[in-house]
Formats: C-alpha cells, sequence, structure tokens
C-alpha cells in the first residue's frame, strides 16, 4: 500500500492551509478556545459554513452537478487533517452530510430545488427527529405517529436527544404511518418546518451543559402538526429505506485526524502541567504509558482509515468498516478526553462556565483547546451510543463479516 499523497494532492493541501490560514482567522479561534467546549454561536458557524461554500468546500461529497467539491477520498481526509490542526470546524452535519444526500437519491426535482441550494449555502437549519423514549438503538420501535388526513399529515408524539433542535429551521423525521407485522415497513420519512403550529422544544440539561452559554441536546413533542404531503421523501412505509442510507453518512466519518490533532494538544500540555507529585505529566511513567497506548492506537486506526481511503479510490464499497470506524473512533475519542481531563486536575470543574487568562491550566488541556474540560469529558461520553450504540455496531459486523 502506497502510503504517500500525490503532488495533485500536496497541491491542494497548500491551498487548504493557505484557504484557512485567511479564513479561519486568529479571532475566531481565540473565541473558540474561550469558549466553553469550544462551541460557537449559531451566527458563527453559519458565517464560518458560508465562507466554505464561497469557495465551493461547505459540501465536501456532494457530486459537482449539486454544487459541491466532490473531494476524493484523499482530499477528504487531507481536509479533516488540515482543519484539526488550527480548530477549525467542519459542517453542522444534519443538513449538508445527512439530510442532502437523501433527497439527492430520494427526493422528487421539488425537493431537490427548494431545499438543496439552501442547504449548501447554511441558510436553512436542519436537526433529526430520530431518537424517542423507549426508542434509540431499536429505532423501529418508534411511536410518533403520522396519520395520513389526505393531502396532510397529523403528527403527533415526542423526539428526544434532538441536538441543536433550539436552532434548526427544519427537521428530517422518521414517523409512523402504519402499523405492520415488520415494523419497519411502516416507517416514513418527512421534512417536517419547525416553525409549524404545535411543535414545542424543550432543553434537556446535562453535566456538560454551562446552560447559559450553551444548549445542545432538547426534547421535541409534537402536538397534531399538520405536515403536507409534499415533504414526504420517497415513498410512503418505505423510510426505513431512506434512514439506513442516510447512517450511510453519519457514520462514514474519519476520526485519526481530530484525534491526532487533540494529542499533540495534550503533549504539549502533559510537558507543562504538574501532576502533584513535583513532576510534570510527561514525567509521570504511569500516566505517559496510557497517553503513549492511546496514541498507538490512533496510529493504528490511521493507517486503517488509509487502507478503506485507498479501497474508496478504488471505487469499492465501504461495509462493515464503516460500524468498525465508529466504534473504535468514539472509543478513542474518550480515551482522550480521558486523558484530558486527568491532566487538568482540580480545574476540572464540571459546572464551571468562566473563562481563565491564557496560560491557565483550565485554559490550557482538553482535545479542542477550550476551557471546558469536564464539560467535554461528559459531553463525549455519548458518542459511543449515538449513530447506532457500539453494542448495535458489533452485531452489524458479526452479521457481515462472520455471518452469524
Amino acid at each position: 500500500m502506497d502510503l504517500s499523497f500525490s503532488q495533485e494532492d500536496r497541491d491542494f493541501q497548500q491551498d487548504v492551509q493557505s484557504f484557512l490560514k485567511a479564513a479561519w482567522p486568529q479571532e475566531m479561534r481565540d473565541k473558540k478556545s474561550r469558549s466553553a467546549l469550544g462551541k460557537l454561536s449559531k451566527d458563527d458557524l453559519v458565517g464560518w459554513q458560508k465562507r466554505l461554500a464561497e469557495k465551493g468546500w461547505a459540501a465536501v461529497n456532494w457530486p459537482k452537478d449539486h454544487g459541491g467539491a466532490a473531494f476524493t477520498p484523499t482530499q477528504s481526509y487531507i481536509w479533516d487533517l488540515e482543519r484539526a490542526k488550527v480548530g477549525a470546524p467542519g459542517v453542522i452535519p444534519f443538513g449538508m452530510s445527512m439530510v442532502a444526500p437523501v433527497i439527492m437519491k430520494f427526493g422528487t426535482d421539488e425537493q431537490k430545488a427548494k431545499f438543496l441550494p439552501p442547504i449548501l449555502n447554511s441558510d436553512v437549519w436542519f436537526c433529526q427527529g430520530y431518537s424517542e423514549p423507549g426508542s434509540g438503538s431499536d429505532l423501529a420501535s418508534l411511536k410518533t405517529k403520522a396519520e395520513d388526513m389526505g393531502d396532510h399529515y397529523l403528527v403527533n408524539g415526542v423526539k428526544t436527544w434532538t441536538t441543536l433542535a433550539q436552532h434548526a429551521d427544519w427537521m428530517f423525521c422518521l414517523v409512523r404511518t402504519s402499523n405492520e407485522d415488520i415494523r419497519q415497513m411502516g416507517i416514513s420519512f418527512i421534512l417536517m418546518d419547525m416553525t409549524t403550529p404545535g411543535i414545542s422544544v424543550k432543553p434537556i440539561v446535562t453535566l456538560d451543559t454551562p446552560a447559559e452559554n450553551f444548549q445542545e441536546i432538547n426534547m421535541v413533542y409534537f402536538d397534531n402538526v399538520k405536515v403536507p404531503k409534499e415533504n414526504l421523501v420517497g415513498e410512503q412505509g418505505k423510510g426505513w429505506t431512506c434512514a439506513k442510507y442516510l447512517l450511510e453518512f453519519e457514520r462514514g466519518n474519519a476520526y485519526s485526524p481530530a484525534l491526532k490533532g487533540a494529542m499533540a494538544h495534550l503533549r504539549g500540555a502533559a510537558a507543562a502541567e504538574q501532576d502533584g507529585y513535583g513532576a510534570t505529566y510527561s514525567e509521570n511513567a504511569d500516566f505517559m504509558k496510557r497517553f503513549n497506548q492511546v496514541d498507538v492506537e490512533i496510529l493504528a486506526m490511521e493507517f486503517t482509515e488509509f487502507r478503506i481511503l485507498g479501497a474508496l479510490a478504488a471505487g469499492q464499497n465501504v461495509g462493515p468498516e464503516s460500524s468498525m470506524l465508529k466504534t473504535r473512533g468514539s472509543e478513542l475519542q474518550q480515551s482522550v478526553t480521558e486523558l484530558a481531563l486527568e491532566i487538568t486536575g482540580n480545574y476540572a470543574s464540571p459546572l464551571d462556565s468562566s473563562t481563565p487568562a491564557p496560560g491557565d491550566n483550565f485554559q490550557s488541556v482538553g482535545p479542542q483547546a477550550s476551557n471546558g474540560v469536564a464539560q467535554e469529558y461528559f459531553n463525549t461520553r455519548k458518542v459511543s451510543i449515538y449513530a447506532g450504540s457500539n453494542e448495535i455496531q458489533r452485531n452489524i459486523m458479526s452479521k457481515l463479516v462472520l455471518g452469524l
């Protein structure tokens, strides 16, 4: 396997570095480092995504005929790698990376014309309506009902863990349009305007949430919500097909670029911070044994990602590898935040949303260079659950690889 970049790839890497230097200026880097969890406001994120759209890089995996960048797998990896080095965010995935591919494949021409251009330019913000109380990993057991009323659906039910729903203009939502012996056959995929009467959003306050600064997850309630029939994507009762297709995009991410960036930051912090016994963490043999173990595991994952990149470049599809990447990548994300929390020590107050001066211990550590190390730790506990829990991913791998 040839692991070297081509000259064309290296030229692209230089282009990315030049773009990031201009489009992700120091003031935004500083703002991100000062905010709890490294989170930016909606206006900050939309402004960044509009700059990406102007460059033509907002939708890296969209085909060019829809305005996408159509990056090769290697270019996508380089883009993620260079972004991680400077702490620049990606795009909010729900519109650009998740529902848009579904609309491209299953949507009508009218739906494509209505939704794809504003998604590309970040003029609309989507959220995901999948999980419900009692229907998470067993998503096919969802109960939110959409009753066929002729020219519209009447939706009643509730969704939970809905990320950034308080900012969303639209939701893509799985609803039950019929009760079948095979539960997946009665599910439909619809698009819902979040300003529709009957929709209410209520925050879920968690340990990682400094409530006055940032709210991430929500409950969303539907009380006799009217949804026009033209907002059905694909066929009625065939929403499970859309849902499975969408999950390919939700799970198929490279983790090693961001993880390598986090470890580079932690390496510097370990050399500077005292372990409480008169030595730095980089001089603490027990800590460095665990640090180096995580570092090696990230390197192993990076080489696995390179192998998958090579397969994608050769026109092959990713199968169980997407589940493998999601499982291992989420576990390593958690390992990195555990190291960060240990270095932070007594400064890791879960609910402290203050902003220390640059150079303070609380300021100087954390995968996102944020002051919310404990918040980051708690927030990252969920990554092994969303997009299909790691237990579900292992079942998928067992079935596809071992035939069990």
